[in-house]
This record gives structure tokens, sequence and C-alpha cells, in this order.
């Protein structure tokens, strides 16, 4: 009997709009690990936590705080777009997101999305 992997992992490597991509998912029992990169290298690392107050509608709403990299508007916008779906189904889960991006386009970012469904570990 084979035994499971203490902290679950998948990965991922696609053409996303004509640029190789990896993704690795990551799950640990506090928070989910994000990384994405179309440079083979993790890029700027943004943490991307679910606040406890929440809007009128039920959902939590996310605070970004970039780590590691470049601290610029456009990092903030894409980590949200990115990795809101991860931390909603995750249970509200912090995640941290690992991003080298060529494309930041919106229909990139989608692209991305349903690539970083395709590896969920949560």
């Amino acid at each position: 009997m084979a035994a499971s992997p203490i902290v679950p992992s998948k990965r991922r490597e696609e053409a996303v709009r004509g640029v190789r991509t990896e993704v690795v998912c990551t799950a640990f029992s506090n928070s989910i690990l994000v990384v994405v990169t179309q440079y083979g290298k993790m890029g700027t690392l943004v943490y991307v936590d679910p606040d406890t107050v929440g809007d009128n509608i039920g959902r939590p709403s996310l605070s970004t705080k970039v780590l590691l990299g470049k601290d610029e508007p456009l990092v903030h916008v894409c980590a949200k777009n990115l990795v809101a779906f991860v931390s909603q189904e995750a249970g509200n889960k912090p995640v941290l997101l690992a991003m080298a991006l060529k494309d930041k386009t919106m229909e990139g970012i989608q692209a991305l999305r349903e690539v970083i469904r395709s590896c969920q570990v949560w």
C-alpha cells in the first residue's frame, strides 16, 4: 500500500496563450501555496489573506501583501484575480502566491485560473 504524501501537491505544465506555463499547488494545514511561472522561477511572492470582517454578501474581502518583489498595483490585481477562488474553496484559508508572468492580460489571467483549478489540492 502506497503512503499518501504528508503535504498534498499537484503540478501541471501547459501552454497558456502560447506561453509555456508551470503551476504547482500545495495544501498546508493553515494555508495554500500556489506557484505560477512563465519564466521558470518563483518571481514575486504575494500573501493573499481573507479578512475576517467580510462584505455584506457574506464573502470575506481579500487583502494582499507583497512579501518579495516589486510592489505595484498590477501585482495586487493579478494576485486577487488568480487566487481569490482558491481561498474561498479552501474554506477561506490564506494563499501564498508566487508568480512570474509574461502575459498579464485579463484573458491570460482567466486562462491561468483554469490551470490553477486543474491542480486543486484544497
